[in-house]
């Protein structure tokens, strides 16, 4: 659990301190004057005050800040008006705006490339000949005999025992022909899960699901592959704009089927959810915690871009407006909506949330 919490905090913080270092970064550049950069949200713990910047540290982790003179728009007679969020061109208030996203999309590729350096778990085709290459699990269905082993995704499967005979497992086919031979036969499967080598016993399903099998998993043949360092940045850039598309597409269809049949296809993690995600993949290892840090970039990134107040494309479709309308919007009404958007956020996270303890739980 220790060791959960401290890799938890330190993905969030890397992934918080990145978003907000580039909102930071482009308003310093546009001579914008920042207030204050604060990591967690207020009430503040302590802060230092290094120019006309308070470093803060606050008590609530669960994001960060930059707030920024003017932001809210409010025209306030200061000598410093001309350094006002509001006093520059909508290009450069968009620019600033579509930094932290940006930010961490550079920050996806850059950790997909170095774990493309140094080897990353791949799906090995076919009968294709790699060193080392291993069975993994890569989903288990709800109420199988592996779920009530509590055998997860990302297990790696090393053999069968069953009457004091041991089979190893190579590839999947052996998995599949074991299996198939011992329907309805208690059986432990040894399992690899990072460091850790465990034994887990199960009972084969004889009856099961048209699209499941008697354990009740998909599987796939992994191998590490690892490449150049010349490559990896590339194939680090070719895997987060997979990843985006693959993000996007199943975040427009959680939303249309929520619109059309009321129901929620996939679970939402909330805090809760990816912290118990956490802990999962860190008994995994670490280059699984490189590629989660790098898929949680991504989903921020993409939730933070949405056209919904409060969030970075709401401010950025307000821009939109303020452009085709040719004059600023009331700054009422913006805060009027932002702080509403705010309020809506706050509570479909404590429903998430309690969706996460109740599953989790």
């Amino acid at each position: 659990m220790f060791t959960t919490i401290i890799v938890f905090l330190l993905i969030l913080g890397l992934i918080v301190f990145v978003h907000e270092l580039g909102h930071f970064i482009l308003a310093k550049r546009a001579g914008i004057k920042v207030e204050e950069f604060g990591f967690g949200f207020p009430p503040r713990i302590f802060g230092i005050k290094k120019g006309e910047t308070i470093y803060s540290l606050n008590l609530l982790p669960l994001g960060g800040f930059v707030k920024i003179f003017g932001e809210d728009g409010k025209k306030e007679s200061d000598t410093d008006t001309n350094r006002a969020f509001y006093s520059k061109s909508i290009g450069t208030r968009a620019k600033i705006l579509v930094a932290g996203v940006t930010m961490n999309i550079l920050l996806a590729i850059l950790l997909l490339g170095i774990g493309h350096w140094i080897g990353l778990p791949a799906i090995v085709e076919g009968d294709e000949i790699v060193e080392e290459s291993r069975v993994q699990i890569v989903q288990v269905s709800l109420e199988s005999p592996a779920s009530e082993a509590e055998i997860k995704m990302g297990d790696t499967i090393r053999e069968f025992r069953i009457s004091n005979s041991e089979f190893r497992i190579n590839t999947i086919k052996d998995v599949q022909g074991f299996t198939s031979n011992h329907k309805g036969d208690k059986v432990i499967i040894v399992i690899e899960r990072g460091d850790q080598v465990l034994e887990k016993e199960v009972v084969l399903r004889a009856f099961y699901p048209e699209d499941e099998g008697s354990l009740g998993v998909a599987l796939a043949r992994t191998a590490i592959v690892s490449y150049p360092w010349y490559q990896s940045l590339y194939k680090g850039v070719v895997d987060t704009i997979n990843l985006t598309w693959l993000i996007l597409v199943t975040f427009v269809t959680i939303i249309w089927q929520l619109i059309t049949t009321g129901k929620m296809i996939v679970d939402v993690a909330g805090p809760v959810g990816i912290f118990n995600l956490t802990g999962q993949v860190a008994q995994l290892g670490f280059i699984y915690i490189l590629q989660f840090t790098a898929i949680l970039n991504i989903n921020l990134a993409i939730i933070n871009v949405l056209p919904f107040p409060a969030l970075d494309g709401g401010r950025l479709l307000f821009l939109a407006i303020e452009k085709i309308k040719g004059s600023p919007i009331s700054q009422k009404i913006e805060g009027i909506a932002h702080t509403a958007g705010f309020a809506i956020l706050i509570i479909l996270m404590i429903a998430v949330t309690w969706r996460d303890i109740l599953r989790i739980f």
